[in-house]
């Protein structure tokens, strides 16, 4: 079993980087990776391989992320929430700036499937076992977030949907 400095620097970058795309702040990004990885000091006599300890840091990352956007949840609903005014050129390089502000207007659960589905590569079976909830869960919150996002996206670069 590797020891706490070499696992924390072998799977730092992982831990960041599922904050980071739930919470869009690098602060708030890097207190939770502090906090995953001491929840991890405390729990790793009973990790028993590199799986489970790649399993467990992604799974109190995805928790912690969501609690932590929760917290920080504006105060008006999503479906309120003006489209922009004009739409973006085709050739927009703030297309992906777009895709990412739109995966941040999700639902905290929503959006961190999303990111472990398209972020972290992970299947839906993989999600739902760090999600704790169900494969179907996962599958309607990706149909559904995916629907979702389709449609603001083409709200903002103007193209008509079919």
């Amino acid at each position: 079993m590797p020891d706490f400095a070499e696992i924390v620097r072998e799977h730092q970058a992982m831990v960041y980087s599922c904050a980071y795309h739930c919470l869009r702040d690098p602060a708030l990004a890097e207190e939770v990776a502090q906090d995953v990885f001491l929840e991890l000091h405390r729990h790793l006599g009973k990790l028993e391989t590199p799986e489970h300890i790649r399993h467990f840091l992604r799974r109190v990352a995805a928790h912690r992320a969501i609690d932590q956007a929760r917290r920080r949840r504006p105060e008006y609903a999503l479906e309120t929430a003006p489209e922009p005014s004009s739409p973006a050129p085709e050739s927009d390089p703030l297309l992906s700036e777009t895709l990412r502000r739109l995966v941040a207007s999700l639902p905290e659960k929503a959006r961190m499937v999303i990111i472990l589905r398209f972020q972290e590569d992970l299947d839906p079976a993989d999600i739902a076992s760090v999600l704790d909830m169900p494969v179907r869960t996962v599958k309607s919150h990706l149909q559904r977030s995916l629907e979702l996002l389709r449609g603001k996206l083409a709200r903002c670069t103007g193209e008509v949907r079919v």
